[in-house]
């Protein structure tokens, strides 16, 4: 069994099962071995599912054997974010106010995944309900990253961030409402894909936003995310042959985006910029002012949903809650059903303007994050620290969440940076041979 394993993306993982070069069985026990030793397992995963995964292996490996995979992927093991429903298993979204829930069946993109032949290694931690970029998490367990053990890993797929990046699964399944893939992956150089709205099934996962709530992987490579996307869906990847970036328009959002940048993000951000550029791609720098209007609606869209969604469980226990949470769904309270109407009216005719407005540009590129991991204790001990950062954090992923758009974010080189690219709702495979494209410029 080999180390090496444990830093292969999911795809090459899969072609070497195809060839006959890993066993799909010894595969899985490499890297429950490698879990079970870790120094930080039990800060990374809520709950393994060790006899499921083997299960799941073995059948794995007799379908190689036959000649009969069901995917590339089949036999690859995941994790699986401590919110996607897992049958007779717990599944608690990060808090002890769901501590003893237990699903009776998968969530849909779960079961999709298993007919396609991925291995579920288990659930990973979170921030609580989902409801912060930080990946903090004092009430169950708050993962490293992977470039600062001091240091917040990004959330809220925190977990799912931290179990590929410490070369604890292969990839990770994770959820997105603000930037809850897309600023995990950064932090710790990992791949993200934001899916657009209602393209990856929300039954059995358990909800933040609703209208906001997206499903999707974090990862090693562009192939991965699409290899995943498709599984996640029960469709076919999109087909990545001969993407290019001569002659791609690209547009750097100014508004919203590019203020108060710290050092590293912005370096990481200008050194893949000039990438792109030096392989062939045209870069405009342009302001939308309708972005910063947008980003003021964020209190009353999200703040109102959660807690309209979670009031009842919440107010029923709420010292269960880690304060800085339990504040931010109380926020929600602040505003009338109308205020709630109005904003949704107004984000919908600011989408409208900026599909026209960027209509011209293969996709628009951003900074992922624009600030670095935050250190843990501080966060802990400065509440005004904590406010300012978990802010910042999301700042720049909620404008593709405000847009509807869907958000592929790649390393930069840089630790912890990243550059996001964003196309409108519904092309992620656009996105995803547009992200292969830029890959290999930025490597």
């Amino acid at each position: 069994m080999s180390d090496k394993w444990l830093w292969m993306t999911a795809a090459d993982l899969g072609r070497g099962i195809g060839a006959g070069e890993i066993d799909p069985v010894a595969l899985t026990e490499r890297y429950l071995s490698e879990i079970a030793s870790h120094p930080h397992r039990d800060r990374i995963y809520a709950r393994l599912t060790e006899e499921r995964a083997l299960a799941e292996a073995d059948a794995a490996a007799k379908r190689a054997a036959l000649g009969q995979r069901r995917s590339l992927l089949d036999g690859v093991p995941v994790s699986w974010k401590d919110l996607f429903d897992t049958a007779g298993v717990g599944t608690e979204a990060g808090s002890a106010l769901l501590e003893g829930r237990v699903p009776e069946t998968d969530a849909r993109v779960l079961r999709n995944a298993t007919a396609a032949g991925l291995v579920c290694l288990g659930k990973t931690h979170m921030s609580e309900l989902a409801f912060s970029g930080l990946g903090l998490n004092p009430i169950t367990a708050t993962p490293p990253c992977v470039n600062d053990e001091n240091a917040v890993p990004g959330g809220s797929s925190s977990g799912a961030a931290a179990s590929v990046a410490f070369g604890l699964a292969a990839a990770g399944i994770g959820s997105d409402t603000g930037g809850s893939v897309r600023v995990p992956s950064v932090w710790n150089d990992l791949v993200g894909l934001k899916t657009t709205s209602g393209r990856l099934s929300l039954e059995g996962v358990v909800p933040l936003c609703a209208r906001f709530d997206t499903v999707g992987p974090l990862c090693r490579s562009v192939e991965d995310a699409a290899e995943l996307l498709a599984v996640l869906e029960g469709g076919k990847p999109a087909d990545l042959r001969g993407g290019t970036l001569e002659g791609t328009r690209l547009m750097v959002l100014e508004t919203g985006a590019m203020e108060d940048l710290r050092d590293q993000p912005a370096a990481g951000f200008g050194h893949a910029v000039e990438r792109l550029e030096s392989a062939g791609a045209t870069v405009e720098w342009r302001e939308i002012p309708l972005i910063a209007e947008a980003l003021q609606l964020s209190p009353v869209l999200y703040a109102t949903e959660a807690y309209g969604t979670w009031k009842d469980v919440i107010e029923a226990d709420p010292d269960k809650m880690y304060p800085e949470i339990l504040a931010r769904f109380r926020g929600g309270a602040a505003f009338k059903g109308t205020d709630f109407v109005q904003a949704w009216q107004k984000l919908e005719a600011f989408r409208a303007e900026w599909a026209d407005a960027v209509a011209q540009y293969d996709a628009v590129i951003i900074p992922t994050a624009p600030n670095m991991p935050p250190n843990t204790e501080r966060l802990l001990a400065d509440h005004d620290y904590y406010v300012t950062e978990n802010l910042m954090t999301l700042r720049n992923t909620r404008i593709g969440n405000l847009m509807g758009l869907p958000g592929l974010t790649l390393p930069t080189g840089i630790p912890s940076t990243g550059i996001l690219f964003m196309t409108p709702a519904g092309t992620e495979e656009r996105l995803l041979r547009l992200g292969a494209a830029a890959e290999v410029a930025l490597t």
